[in-house]
């Protein structure tokens, strides 16, 4: 019995003596570091060269011979199937770079020329009785002004574009959502300034109001609604159909269901699309100096009289061309980004707070 069990096992392959094109040995892990270091410095040296003065030029350089010594070396040692692996990984990771590198350059200038200016006092204090070729002042009426101004519009904006959006979801059929979808589409792409124009034309010379903070604020709302749709409506699509359809049977009316069990569900992508909406707005230049002027004054009343935000007042400084001016400058601009980084972090935190725990 033995013997006819131990007869009937499949024989084992001979070991091969060559690896073939799939199994042949592959690149060491320290590869694609040593090639991008190759890569840099043969980049480097055909810059010099040939006399390329940008750095830009350089970098595409290594980035092109990364790519193609990628393909290269893991033709030989490899397969061509790994190769072409490799190679779109290689893409990606340029990529990558291409869109990182930017991104940290403006964060380093921005962080190194704001500190110049940035300190306890420029942050307490405004640019009342102060020229703006000698150095002191602060930001504190611009950043009042811009506080006021993005929270009125966040008022005004995020209810309507989450109560859109749920209609979009919920309720939208036929004719009527189809024209409501259409309409938040061409809102997307609508010029700041085209935003501005029509507050200034009916809040402002139809109905006599002054320059104010709200008026901003509603020039803002304008350009933040489609946003907020758009992000709270793919939101409430990724919500799976089984909990409404549990929620219904259980006898819940359709409000509530949307009230308990879908906005709950969806609060942490709505509370980031509302940060990217007031992201998209913080921002914004050409709608504040439509209707709401500027001011060198600390005005913290939205609803009379001109005030300041964050990029009118990094715009007037750097306007002026003196070195102060342009170290408050880039002062207000580091203001700017530390703003929509905390709301961004803020935004986090209450979309984890209100996520729903599940237990296992």
């Amino acid at each position: 019995m033995s013997h006819t069990i131990q007869d009937q096992r499949p024989a084992r392959a001979p070991k091969s003596a060559a690896p073939t094109r799939l199994t042949r040995g592959g690149l060491p892990r320290w590869a694609p570091a040593g090639i991008g270091a190759l890569s840099v410095a043969l980049g480097c040296a055909i810059g010099t060269a040939f006399g390329l003065q940008s750095k830009i030029q350089w970098g595409l350089l290594a980035a092109l011979l990364f790519v193609v010594v990628t393909y290269l070396a893991s033709s030989v040692v490899e397969n061509r199937r790994q190769a072409k692996d490799r190679v779109a990984t290689s893409v990606v990771w340029v990529c990558f770079l291409l869109a990182v590198i930017p991104l940290l350059s403006l964060i380093w200038t921005t962080v190194s020329r704001g500190m110049n200016a940035l300190d306890g006092d420029f942050l307490s204090h405004s640019m009342n009785g102060i020229t703006s070729f000698e150095k002191g002042g602060g930001v504190y009426h611009a950043l009042l002004g811009t506080i006021e101004q993005v929270a009125l519009a966040t008022a005004i904006a995020a209810p309507v574009g989450l109560l859109t959006a749920v209609y979009l979801v919920e309720y939208g059929r036929g004719s009527l959502a189809k024209a409501v979808t259409f309409f938040v589409d061409v809102m997307t792409g609508i010029p700041s300034i085209v935003a501005g124009l029509f507050i200034l034309t009916t809040w402002n010379l139809m109905l006599g109001f002054g320059p104010s903070g709200f008026a901003g604020s509603m020039a803002l709302s304008i350009l933040m609604m489609p946003v907020v749709v758009r992000s709270t409506e793919e939101m409430l699509k990724l919500v799976p159909n089984e909990l409404r359809e549990a929620a219904l049977a259980l006898g819940v009316p359709k409000w509530r269901m949307i009230l308990k069990v879908v906005l709950p569900t969806a609060i942490g992508g709505i509370a980031t699309g509302v940060t990217l909406a007031v992201a998209r707005i913080a921002g914004e230049t050409a709608p504040i100096m439509l209707l709401v002027f500027g001011t060198q004054l600390i005005n913290g009343n939205p609803f009379e009289g001109a005030q300041s935000s964050l990029p009118l007042y990094i715009w007037e400084q750097y306007k002026v061309g003196s070195e102060a001016s342009y170290d408050r400058a880039w002062a207000a601009a580091l203001v700017l980004i530390a703003f929509v980084m905390i709301l961004n972090l803020v935004a986090r935190g209450i979309a984890r707070w209100k996520a729903p725990k599940t237990g296992r």
